[in-house]
């Protein structure tokens, strides 16, 4: 029997995943939260085998992708899954968060080499203070991809003057009552990276709040889907940059002076592992949930010139609410 044990110690053991060679990472700086991608499988290491910090086998398969996310960063929870936070004083002064992706295998005999994914985000201290007045718009995309080297990417969300999306308006953006009905135009771009990589839409959202997690919202964009006919989606997941415009609205029964902010959640696709591009809309229902994919940027738009006589609380998403 000895022998038999001996010999079965010996055989090969089976992969739980097709093993590939992973010297990819992409890691997005989100303003509330860090997304880390790496190939699924990377040197057989399946999905329950890695840890973030090694704390935390919180890994979601996503399609080509083991994701990783650290969803607070906020100073009182800088510790989540083994992130290291460390603050940089000086003229601009800054926050840097520092997290790995590492292997485990608690058996006997280790077949597969380790691996460690290191990552960082670096922000800005006056970041995390507030969330109400901090602008939310930008995001930083790093890709490291072995041989081929480190690049970085500015992903940003900005209002535009026309469909043309040549010029960008300055924030903060202010819209008068008299405009409530004006057509906006919101282009997400990322720079800095090679063509190969696409920016996708998911979803997008308003709220009167700067939460994107508010229960009051109204949906914009569903599924990369438009959610009616006062959204034109132009581009979306062909290039750099994805461009869409909506009527612009208003929260019903708010204060004199309200604020309506816009949530969309984007993600960067590289389209030499993945089909980027959604399907059509018509194959697609706009009412399931989709789980989240990539990060949230936030826009703040002033509304001024709101009757106070209009104050308390805000309906629900039907058809007496003011979406022009």
């Amino acid at each position: 029997m000895a022998s038999v044990g001996a010999l079965l110690m010996l055989l090969p053991v089976a992969w739980t995943c097709s093993p590939q060679k992973a010297d990819y990472v992409m890691v997005s700086c989100f303003p509330n939260a860090i997304i880390a991608n790496v190939p699924e499988c990377p040197y057989g290491w399946d999905i329950n085998q890695l840890s973030l910090g090694g704390v935390c086998y919180s890994g979601i398969h996503s399609p080509g992708y083991y994701r990783f996310s650290i969803p607070d960063l906020t100073p009182k929870n800088h510790s989540y899954c083994g992130t290291q936070s460390e603050y940089v004083a000086g003229k601009d002064p800054k926050y840097i968060f520092s997290n790995s992706i590492v292997s485990n295998d608690t058996t006997l005999t280790v077949r597969n080499q380790p691996v460690n994914y290191t990552f960082s985000c670096v922000y800005r201290a006056a970041y995390l203070l507030n969330n109400a007045v901090f602008s939310q718009r930008v995001a930083t995309v790093y890709v490291n991809n072995g041989s081929l080297g480190t690049f970085r990417s500015q992903l940003s969300m900005n209002v535009f003057t026309n469909s043309k999306f040549l010029y960008a308006k300055d924030s903060p953006y202010v819209i008068d009552t008299s405009e409530i009905g004006s057509e906006v135009f919101i282009g997400i771009e990322a720079k800095g990276l090679s063509n190969r990589f696409r920016v996708v839409i998911n979803n997008c959202w308003a709220t009167p709040t700067p939460y994107s997690t508010d229960k009051k919202r109204w949906s914009l964009i569903i599924n990369s889907c438009s959610s009616d006919r006062t959204v034109t989606i132009f581009e979306n997941a062909k290039d750099s940059r994805s461009m869409f415009k909506f009527n612009s609205f208003r929260f019903q029964r708010l204060e004199k002076v309200s604020t309506v902010w816009l949530h969309c959640e984007v993600q960067v696709c590289d389209a030499e592992r993945l089909v980027c591009q959604p399907g059509p809309c018509s194959f697609r229902s706009q009412s399931s949930e989709a789980e989240p994919r990539g990060g949230i940027l936030t826009a703040e738009f002033s509304i001024k010139g709101i009757d106070s006589s209009n104050n308390g609380h805000m309906p629900g998403k039907h058809n007496e609410m003011h979406c022009l």
